[in-house]
């Protein structure tokens, strides 16, 4: 058995591929290049499932990175335990193989209470007075506290919104190799999300993507490195590739003027209330599920998307069941945008209404996934001073709103979801040994592609 580490460089594509990426270049060259096709949608919890397991969201139940939980009559995103996803994992097959295997599961999501031997994900602490602290999960338990004081407290605000950055690409790269060091694992999983941050803002068309492309190449490089004087081969994929784009489509406007919405006014503010709402959408990215009550309405609300500008298809049973999105937790239609446009969750007409939330880096009381997260309000005056006073105003217990994201869904560049016919649109599949496949490589033959390579198997 062979030990190998996978390096998740989320957004990487063919066209990325070049001139600012030399290491991912050579790893490349000495192995091989292959396009990727993810499933749909191509998003992070899906197609992460889809690797993992090797099936589709129809048998693991991802079917994207929230849903409508019709239980309880809320939609919820980014839940973090592996109860919710179905079907035998990598290491799971691999140990069926070796039952001395071991896996370390370094920010894959569905990270906590799962069957890797080894496991960090984000996990901040919320007290009671409103603060948010950066914090991790990890099992076994001790590694928490081992990881912490090793390399400080986990930048969790520069993993995502207005601030994320290369940091915490770095600290995830350096807990994979402190944890290899410690545990030595046969197979290592590692997500390095800094790339889809800049990609989403600028546009991967942007000169300003280049510096962080630099940032990334050189990141790989350093745990390539490690990884081969370890005796641990490098494999690199990435989930998905992002597009640009130029507009947005305000699904649940559409669907609340039309009056299948319903909202809530609390203390002056609208909520959208999804248990009594004849229709609503979960907008994730390129794709949103659309929610009906009664069969009745269905064939309505479907005609009412289809006529929306940017709207490319929506989905019925039939194309759900073809595209292996036929689950229960889908919704009864799914819409998709075309490539240059993308779904907002904003069901508000007026911003005077919007939900506090919808001004904060809020990603699990927020009915949708928020792009705008990635930046500060152009409009707020003294914004440094303005930050400062609010997180100086958190430190010393006092509840208050880091209201500093704009409402303007027109500033976002990048998305993605769709799957695309190009190979230089198509996330990749870099193998550390020259291997030949009938291509694109589908996301679900990731499983058995790893476990070839730990096997040394053709």
């Amino acid at each position: 058995m062979r030990n190998l580490a996978v390096l998740n460089v989320v957004g990487l594509s063919g066209r990325l591929l070049g001139e600012h990426t030399p290491r991912l270049n050579a790893l490349a060259k000495q192995g091989s290049l292959h396009p990727l096709r993810p499933v749909l949608p191509a998003v992070t919890c899906s197609v992460q499932a889809s690797m993992l397991t090797g099936t589709r969201p129809s048998e693991h139940g991802i079917v994207g990175n929230g849903w409508y939980f019709r239980d309880l009559s809320e939609m919820m995103f980014w839940r973090q335990s592996a109860g919710l996803y179905q079907g035998e994992r990598i290491w799971e097959a691999a140990k069926r193989r070796d039952p001395q295997f071991t896996c370390a599961k370094m920010f894959w999501w569905y990270n906590m209470y799962d069957s890797a031997d080894v496991a960090v994900t984000p996990r901040p602490s919320y007290p009671a007075d409103g603060r948010k602290i950066p914090d991790i999960w990890a099992s076994p338990v001790e590694l928490r506290a081992e990881l912490s004081t090793a390399l400080g407290q986990f930048p969790l605000f520069n993993f995502w919104g207005p601030n994320a950055n290369i940091k915490s690409s770095k600290w995830i790269a350096r807990s994979a190799e402190h944890v290899h060091r410690r545990f030595g694992s046969n197979l290592t999983l590692v997500y390095l999300p800094h790339l889809d941050y800049c990609l989403q803002k600028f546009g991967p068309d942007s000169p300003a993507v280049v510096p962080h492309l630099k940032e990334v190449d050189t990141l790989c490089g350093e745990l390539i490195d490690y990884f081969s004087t370890n005796n641990v081969s490098t494999m690199v994929l990435s989930e998905y590739a992002i597009t640009p784009v130029t507009s947005v489509i305000h699904i649940n406007r559409a669907l609340r003027e039309a009056g299948f919405i319903t909202v809530r006014e609390e203390l002056g503010l609208e909520l959208l209330d999804a248990g009594a709402s004849a229709a609503f959408a979960v907008a994730d990215h390129q794709i949103a599920h659309v929610y009906v009550k009664s069969q009745e309405h269905i064939a309505k609300v479907k005609r009412l998307i289809e006529t929306l500008p940017g709207v490319a298809r929506v989905f019925g049973e039939q194309e759900k069941k073809e595209q292996g999105l036929d689950h229960p937790r889908s919704g009864e239609l799914i819409a998709l945008s075309k490539p240059d446009s993308w779904f907002s969750y904003y069901y508000w007409l007026n911003d005077a209404k919007a939900p506090d939330f919808a001004r904060c880096v809020d990603i699990h009381r927020k009915p949708g996934y928020d792009p705008v997260e990635l930046f500060f309000d152009p409009k707020l005056s003294l914004l440094p001073l303005r930050v400062a006073w609010k997180l100086l105003k958190k430190a010393l217990g006092f509840r208050t709103l880091l209201d500093v994201i704009p409402l303007d869904a027109s500033l976002v560049r990048g998305s993605h979801g769709l799957v695309h016919d190009d190979p230089l649109d198509s996330p990749v599949l870099i193998t550390p040994e020259p291997t030949q496949f009938k291509e694109p490589v589908q996301a679900t033959q990731i499983k058995e592609i790893v476990l070839a390579h730990l096997f040394n198997r053709s």
